[in-house]
């Protein structure tokens, strides 16, 4: 569903990708880690066009830099990290945007547009909030509207910076373990920045760990999340458990490595 090979991004003067390759079938999750300013959200942007880039990214076969905006927004749905929600618009409104790829120029939305939005927000538990203002929502909530706008959009990948940001525990597992059966039961392709490493090791198929704007690991959670990888990219002192058979990331005070549990 999505390759990309010798990936670079230079942004005002800087490079912030070098040789960058991914791979992820159809279906599949991959979540992008890595230490604050690794290029996590560049990358995402690069898969999806937004920013210049050399090398080659494909999306079912296309290359990015050849898609018309409205053909990429039918391909590719992306959630940024921080994304600007109106506080007077209402939820349904908001995840109507998700339809605009469907919409002619100088053409209003139709019953299947809305049909869509009211299915989504249904699917996210959403529709008793349809006539409540942004600015009205809980972080929880706001999260939901935003994964409720990407896929109104009924695209084949969904790409996801930091979907658990801001959130406590509970909301974030909520957004993730929704974010996995909506994938499975849609078959959607998920690309997802985490910055919570445990988190990513627990939902995704495999891990991009970047380092410097590089590549510095990719594989299973398993062969990626190691004591060795983690404490050499993250300058952490931390103990690997794997509960349930996939990797755990736990902090340590330095000299006080406690023994595993037995």
């Amino acid at each position: 569903m999505i390759g990309a090979r010798g990936v670079g991004v230079r942004l005002g003067g800087r490079q912030i990708l070098t040789d960058v390759g991914l791979s992820v079938p159809a279906g599949a999750w991959l979540a992008v880690i890595g230490p604050n300013g690794a290029g996590k959200s560049t990358l995402l942007k690069a898969v999806l066009g937004l920013v210049p880039h050399q090398g080659e990214v494909l999306v079912q076969g296309r290359d990015v830099r050849g898609l018309r905006p409205r053909e990429r927004a039918r391909l590719i749905a992306y959630a940024p990290q921080n994304p600007v929600l109106p506080p007077d618009m209402t939820v349904a409104d908001y995840a109507l945007l998700g339809r605009t790829p469907y919409i002619p120029y100088l053409a209003g939305e139709t019953a299947h547009d809305r049909d869509v939005t009211r299915s989504v927000l249904a699917r996210l538990d959403l529709s008793e909030l349809a006539a409540r203002p942004l600015g009205r929502l809980s972080g929880g909530e706001r999260q939901r509207v935003v994964l409720a706008r990407a896929l109104a959009q009924q695209a084949p990948v969904l790409l996801l910076d930091e979907p658990t940001t801001a959130l406590d525990l509970g909301h974030q597992q909520q957004v993730l373990e929704l974010l996995d059966r909506l994938r499975l039961a849609d078959g959607l392709t998920v690309v997802t920045t985490l910055h919570d490493l445990t988190l990513a090791g627990q939902y995704a198929d495999t891990l991009l760990l970047l380092s410097k704007g590089r590549t510095a690991a990719s594989g299973p959670p398993g062969q990626v999340l190691t004591e060795d990888l983690v404490t050499a990219h993250f300058h952490a002192h931390v103990r690997i458990t794997r509960p349930y058979g996939r990797p755990a990331v736990h902090l340590e005070r330095p000299g006080n490595r406690s023994a595993p549990p037995g």
